[in-house]
């Protein structure tokens, strides 16, 4: 449902202050400063969540994470306290199964191990002593045994000959390595033979692992969790824990222009090899989930090989015949995720919506969707009987973690009383209150959603952000922010990194189009923008920008600046020659310079043939068509060029290019280069640095 309403409330529940009590805006070292909350867990019984809470040094350029706990069904509704001691970092929290203990990951000992503390108190307790990093895990619905993931190389048989191996390699003078395989390198790392490996150890009567875990996944070639975001949700525990499914991308040569995950099952007894359960899908089969009986398991699945940003369907696949179906047909949404009820009649799933990123409860048996929690943009959540909690953040408020109740859980799926719906949210309230202090005194931009018409007559939405200082009357500098992806969007969620509320704090509007090819409208939505990256979304921001203007009068059109990142990037470099006179400036973070050497370059190869209709060298036109290198000639607008020398993503050496481009020609410009940040910028001090440049940058054209 479209937001037509006048500037959006704040959030249900969010400890913000009233305007009126503000009196100053948001800074990046404010929001570097924030508390960053995530990782919700509950209890077996729901009475407990466990929730993982970032904190960063800004003077350290470092930040640690610990682990907070609340009793939710305390009378005296007192703050979670925290639960992991002051300056052990930890990460990946889970509850026993029977509620008594939480364990979770740690590199206290010196490299990262699974650790335990009681939930009644007590210190924590190192669990496991391996000689390679613990990368991620999952308890068996026992307990008695634990799936682990570690790097490793696949020829070893052991966890020490892995560690002996990489050891080796360090130690070597010899730095040259010669590869028979084009995946050399992804995201900011490269490639050294090993892989992301799924082993199986038990407890022994102490509750600590020993000896020697047994590999599940023998004789997969590839990465479980897959490289570089994948989690633990890309495996599971059957029941009755004789077996786990898993998600894995078969590697060979294929693997840099291949999307074809599988959902594998692998007897935990090592009785069998894997057997492929999806090998009838050539695209991408992910996050499996058993039922509470084991007969089936539900998991998420696109229908086009190479493309990434194809929507994910919810699936159920019947261990006993084989035969897989899509519950969720009707619904043009794409799903992140799958949790089952306790009555096993509903999955709940995040997606995004228009612009926005709501929790849905959907009933296998009907296949409809109903929205749980909304407004805003749900980051993370857990169910455990008819108890929810979730972690929600906006525009103007960053992630709090809530807790709910879900409506005829209790009463294994039957109609909720006094008429609700079943599988709705009721009895809101907030848990977390970790930034409360430190947000008292800001006063935030109120921002709106807007629609006009854009690209083939259709609507396309926007958000419009207020300065902190708005006065009605006055005329304030334009910050038009263009999202990457492209199948991404800049909606009503909170960011670290492009964050509008840090331009408003400097007294700029800020302008954000969900073009088309942005998600959240539809998959055809999403789909309009492959090998059409310069034309329709152009069409929509240019539209979009008119229409802001014309709706909003405190935009001042005569000093903006527009800048992106990622394809964001692109578009702003595609923009300087494309539609310059519009701009005071720009600036390309990251961004796709020249198309021909994007497409041999970048390591995620079927990304740049999805989006050009082919290879570079099959489809060399379809790469030239918009290529921003090939319109040199016209740029004229001031440019800040912004790159990270450990982006594979997109090369260095395009925004290296870029600049030497517009250097060349004579326009004025900077390179602000990161030699230790990726395609993101992630380090406290660098992202300082990074805001700091970019609004001076924009303060320097859009001055009066």
């Amino acid at each position: 449902m479209m937001l037509r309403h006048a500037f959006l409330p704040l959030l249900m529940g969010a400890l913000l202050p009233a305007a009126a009590q503000a009196s100053r805006p948001l800074d990046v070292r404010d929001m570097a400063a924030l508390d960053r909350i995530s990782s919700p867990v509950l209890s077996p019984d729901g009475r407990r969540v466990v929730f993982a809470v970032r904190q960063t040094d800004l003077d350290a350029n470092k930040s640690r994470t610990g682990l907070w706990i609340e009793n939710l069904v305390a009378r005296d509704a007192a703050p979670p306290l925290r639960f992991t001691a002051e300056g052990m970092s930890v990460n990946s929290p889970a509850f026993s199964p029977d509620g008594k203990s939480v364990y979770f990951l740690s590199a206290k000992s010196g490299s990262m191990q699974l650790w335990s503390q009681a939930v009644a108190g007590g210190e924590a307790v190192q669990l496991s002593n391996y000689a390679m990093d613990v990368g991620g895990y999952k308890l068996s619905p026992d307990g008695k045994s634990i799936a682990l993931a570690f790097e490793v190389f696949n020829d070893c048989d052991t966890l020490d000959c892995s560690k002996k191996r990489v050891d080796e390699m360090a130690a070597r003078k010899a730095r040259g390595v010669v590869f028979d395989k084009v995946f050399i390198r992804h995201w900011d790392t490269w490639a050294d033979g090993r892989r992301n490996q799924l082993f199986v150890a038990s407890f022994g009567a102490d509750g600590k692992l020993a000896g020697e875990p047994a590999k599940l996944s023998r004789g997969i070639d590839g990465d479980i969790p897959s490289k570089p975001f994948g989690d633990v949700d890309e495996f599971a525990w059957s029941p009755d824990g004789k077996s786990i499914a898993f998600s894995v991308r078969i590697a060979g040569k294929t693997e840099p222009w291949s999307t074809n995950f599988d959902i594998f099952l692998a007897p935990v007894a090592g009785t069998e090899a894997p057997k492929n359960l999806t090998a009838a899908n050539p695209a991408w089969d992910t996050g499996p989930v058993f039922s509470a009986d084991g007969k089936t398991i539900y998991y998420r699945a696109m229908k086009r090989p190479g493309f990434e940003a194809d929507r994910f369907a919810l699936m159920s696949l019947d261990l006993a015949s084989g035969a897989s179906r899509e519950l969720d047909p009707q619904w043009d949404a794409s799903a992140d995720n799958i949790k089952l009820s306790a009555d096993g009649k509903r999955i709940y799933t995040t997606a995004q919506e228009l612009g926005q990123h709501p929790l849905f409860s959907f009933d296998i048996a009907s296949g409809q969707a109903t929205r749980v929690a909304g407004d805003g943009s749900i980051a993370a959540f857990d169910l455990a009987g008819d108890t929810l909690v979730f972690v929600r953040n906006s525009l103007k408020s960053p992630g709090d973690l809530f807790a709910a109740r879900v409506e005829g859980a209790a009463q294994g799926g039957a109609s909720a009383a006094g008429g609700r719906t079943p599988g709705a949210a009721s009895a809101l309230r907030q848990i977390s209150v970790n930034n409360a202090d430190k947000l008292k005194d800001i006063a935030f931009g109120q921002y709106e959603q807007f629609d006009f018409i854009g690209w083939n007559g259709e609507t396309v939405r926007g958000y419009v952000v207020k300065p902190w200082n708005y006065q009605a009357g006055k005329k304030y500098p334009v910050a038009f922010l263009i999202h990457g992806g492209p199948q991404g969007s800049f909606g009503d969620g909170w960011s670290f990194r492009w964050n509008p509320q840090t331009y408003a704090g400097q007294g700029f509007a800020v302008v954000m189009i969900d073009f088309h090819g942005s998600t959240g409208y539809g998959q055809a939505f999403t789909d309009a923008i492959s090998q059409h990256w310069g034309d329709r979304p152009l069409e929509d921001l240019q539209k979009g920008w008119a229409a802001a203007q014309k709706k909003y009068a405190f935009l001042d059109g005569s000093r903006a600046c527009a800048l992106g990142a990622s394809y964001g990037g692109f578009m702003v470099n595609w923009i300087a020659s494309q539609w310059p006179d519009a701009w005071k400036c720009l600036v390309s973070h990251d961004g796709v310079f020249d198309q021909r050497m994007m497409g041999y370059a970048t390591e995620e190869s079927w990304f740049t043939e999805w989006e050009n209709g082919g290879t570079v060298f099959d489809k060399p036109e379809n790469y030239e068509r918009f290529n921003p290198v090939l319109h040199v000639d016209k740029f004229k607008v001031p440019m800040l060029v912004v790159h990270g020398q450990l982006d594979y993503r997109i090369p260095v050496e395009q925004g290296i290019a870029l600049f030497g481009a517009l250097q060349r020609k004579g326009v004025e410009s900077q390179f602000l280069y990161f030699p230790d940040e990726n395609h993101w910028v992630l380090k406290p001090q660098n992202s300082v640095l990074w805001h700091d440049t970019v609004n001076a940058w924009l303060k320097r054209w859009t001055a009066e």
